[in-house]
């Protein structure tokens, strides 16, 4: 197995992968060797137990502070593959013509304007998706701030063939020889892009963090406030589940030392997915919004070497996602937010669903582009209801261009509770859903104008 690990840093090394990345990969690999899975078992872990709640904390004087020297960063590296694309995800089509690259751009242009601050926006991208978004970017020539870079390249690694743990090759396409190391990667990669010491330079010293994905997690300087208050080097915010998000990581603490830790569902045993997916033992998912102290983080990976030591995630697939047939590979992954063990004093803070609108699948696009939210000034979409409605589609509506035939116009969901659709139907245009509706196997066409009950 060593010589696999040899091999690796050979092509590493060819590629331009900087020192640091290579430490890392060398690490995990170890690990794979050794046996380890990044598994969580349920018996070593407790619930979260009393966190803060956004919902306590009033506005401070100190609040416009803290909101001058925070950055905000978006995670903008997928692809969106299990969608059907072959570009960032974030240049999907939102409402209006709106991408979700337009809409983060406008709120923080919004932001900026309210509250009079710098705000820098840095997006980090995979080399998948960087030429694609920095040219849409080009639209909004006043993003940048202070001569920081609008974005930063997180590393790659090659997948590993899961037989002999050695890269595997594939002449028919060699991009698909090599993956992101998943979005732990952003903490060496501020470190060695230097970004990182560009922001502390230019005298910011938080950062706030979510997916690209997400336009619930709009600028917020109560949040900022609160974070620079509590004195903490790192927090996470969660937010209550629901039935849409059941399956995405959550928040515990380790009984071992009662640190908080991240659990994500490829860290869970098929046994224990009945606890890990019951929200009266974790009530909360983690929405992948972050704070984190710049100069905490920087003093820390000097102190580790860049090595932060985040848990492994070992995510088994093909080497072409589109072919089940190809080889079998390994792709070593961390999680950003696994970060919140590492960090003594981390915490969490539980927000309203509001900031966490991610949108995964078919199912939640769907939900966004209806009429359950409105958009405000500051392009900040807000729901219309107190309960979101469920959407549940059939494998017919999985892919974008499968969703965008069948359904060419938003669906008014506002008087919905939920929409199930098991069959191959296609919706006319002013379309509205009321109460539990389920469309069946049957299929067919819903008329222009139509009310489901």
């Amino acid at each position: 197995m060593t010589d696999g690990l040899t091999l690796a840093i050979e092509k590493m090394r060819a590629a331009g992968v900087t020192d640091t990345a290579i430490a890392i990969f060398a690490d995990y690999y170890a690990q794979l060797v050794s046996g380890t899975t990044g598994i969580v078992g349920e018996e070593t872990i407790a619930a979260i137990g009393d966190v803060a709640r956004l919902e306590d904390i009033a506005t401070s004087p100190d609040d416009a502070e803290a909101f001058g020297k925070t950055v905000m960063i978006r995670l903008n590296g997928g692809l969106g593959t299990s969608m059907g694309l072959s570009k960032a995800k974030s240049l999907l089509p939102v409402r209006d013509g709106l991408t979700f690259l337009d809409l983060i751009a406008r709120q923080v242009l919004a932001a900026r304007a309210r509250y009079g601050v710098r705000l820098p926006l840095l997006f980090l991208h995979s080399f998948n998706t960087r030429a694609d978004c920095l040219t849409a970017l080009a639209a909004y020539p006043d993003l940048a701030v202070d001569g920081l870079p609008l974005d930063m390249v997180q590393s790659q690694e090659p997948k590993l063939r899961a037989d002999d743990l050695t890269p595997v090759e594939w002449p028919a396409d060699p991009k698909l020889e090599w993956c992101p190391p998943g979005h732990g990667d952003i903490y060496p990669t501020l470190l060695d892009s230097g970004v990182l010491d560009a922001l502390l330079v230019a005298g910011f010293r938080y950062a706030n963090v979510s997916n690209s994905d997400n336009l619930g997690a709009s600028p917020s300087p109560v949040l900022a406030g609160w974070f620079a208050r509590s004195g903490a080097p790192f927090a996470a915010e969660i937010t209550p589940r629901t039935p849409m998000d059941v399956k995405g990581g959550h928040l515990a603490r380790r009984r071992s030392d009662g640190r908080l830790i991240l659990r994500e569902s490829a860290q869970t045993l098929g046994e224990d997915m009945r606890y890990f997916t019951d929200p009266d033992i974790h009530p909360y998912a983690s929405t992948n919004n972050l704070w984190f102290d710049l100069q905490v983080l920087r003093d820390v990976l000097a102190e580790r070497g860049g090595v932060l030591g985040l848990p492994i995630i070992r995510n088994e697939k093909t080497v072409d996602p589109k072919d089940p047939s190809s080889p079998s590979v390994i792709q070593i992954e961390s999680a950003m937010g696994a970060a919140i063990e590492v960090f003594d004093g981390a915490t969490a803070i539980v927000v309203p669903r509001s900031r966490f609108l991610p949108v995964k699948t078919t199912n939640e696009l769907v939900l966004l582009r209806s009429d359950v939210y409105e958009w405000g000034d500051d392009d900040v979409p807000r729901a219309t209801v107190e309960q979101l409605p469920v959407v549940s589609l059939s494998g017919s509506y999985k892919k974008i261009g499968d969703l965008e035939a069948r359904m060419p116009a938003p669906l008014q969901l506002r008087e919905a509770t939920s929409l199930t659709v098991t069959g191959d139907w296609t919706f006319g245009a002013d379309v509205s859903v009321a109460g539990d509706v389920t469309l069946g196997d049957e299929g067919g066409r819903v008329p222009d104008g139509a009310t489901l009950l």
